[in-house]
């Protein structure tokens, strides 16, 4: 994984690096938005939500590096719930030291729809409600705004009860981006002004990232993944089976929640219409 300087910011951290993670629904500008963030081409941009998570890294001009986990197709509500389990233990471990921000991506091109106010509460479901003390929204889609002369803020004035009560969840922490523009001192700014945001999010939870009890586990010794191995300990004596048995119960409670947040916000109102 290629590295390159972010200038102009510096974070404050407990730790080495700033985890982020970007979800999303497909299409939505995801990638594109890692991409900006890192300055390069990092991540590939599909419209399609199969791919795998991946994370791809920066170094800012304090030193500490910006680690950027890519989630295509992580609440992606067609996919199985057994891949979307596996998704999530890989971004559990690429992020072992804690999420320091989750940012949301919203195409201000696409219509906000019930599978995306799902795959929030879902998030909720996984985390815990505070989870959105960490979270970010972004609206991909800048340049749609500049070519009609209009602001976020007008922008934001037809957007739905549901969404304005998420971002207001977020507490209120939301940047529009231009991922298609060639000018680097726009380009820059933006990200600057992201990273504030992330900034932000760090201080008012204290520099602490968040972190459960799975990720605590898994900062505490290396993970082993031997499938035939049993018993094997950690190196803080965490075996590999009450790991995996810690996970699985985490998964199992999130896929029963997150069925019953699908039926509530996606099924139940087209019943209600039949």
């Amino acid at each position: 994984m290629e590295v390159d300087p972010i200038n102009d910011l510096e974070l404050t951290t407990a730790s080495n690096s700033v985890n982020i993670v970007i979800v999303g629904k497909a299409g939505n500008g995801k990638s594109a938005t890692g991409n900006s963030i890192l300055g390069r081409e990092a991540f590939f941009s599909n419209l399609s939500p199969s791919g795998v998570i991946e994370l791809q890294r920066t170094i800012l001009n304090d030193g500490r590096i910006l680690n950027v986990i890519d989630t295509p197709g992580l609440f992606d509500f067609s996919t199985d719930f057994e891949v979307i389990s596996g998704e999530i233990i890989k971004c559990i471990e690429l992020a072992k030291d804690g999420i320091h921000a989750i940012l949301m991506v919203f195409s201000i091109g696409s219509r906000f729809t019930r599978e995306e106010e799902a795959a929030f509460e879902s998030i909720k479901s996984l985390f815990g409600d505070k989870i959105t003390n960490y979270m970010i929204i972004v609206f991909t889609g800048g340049d749609i705004l500049e070519s009609k002369k209009k602001s976020l803020k007008d922008y934001m004035s037809l957007f739905p009860e549901t969404l304005r009560n998420i971002i207001q969840q977020c507490n209120n922490r939301v940047i529009v981006f231009d991922n298609t523009t060639s000018n680097m001192i726009k380009r820059d700014g933006q990200v600057n002004e992201l990273l504030s945001l992330v900034e932000s999010a760090i201080v008012d939870n204290g520099g602490k990232p968040y972190s459960d009890k799975i990720f605590t586990k898994l900062k505490e010794g290396a993970f082993l993944r031997h499938e035939n191995v049993k018993e094997v300990k950690t190196n803080e004596g965490c075996s590999k089976d009450e790991l995996s048995e810690l996970m699985k119960e985490n998964i199992r409670s999130y896929n029963d929640q997150l069925k019953h947040v699908i039926e509530m916000i996606i099924v139940a109102p087209v019943l209600t219409q039949l």
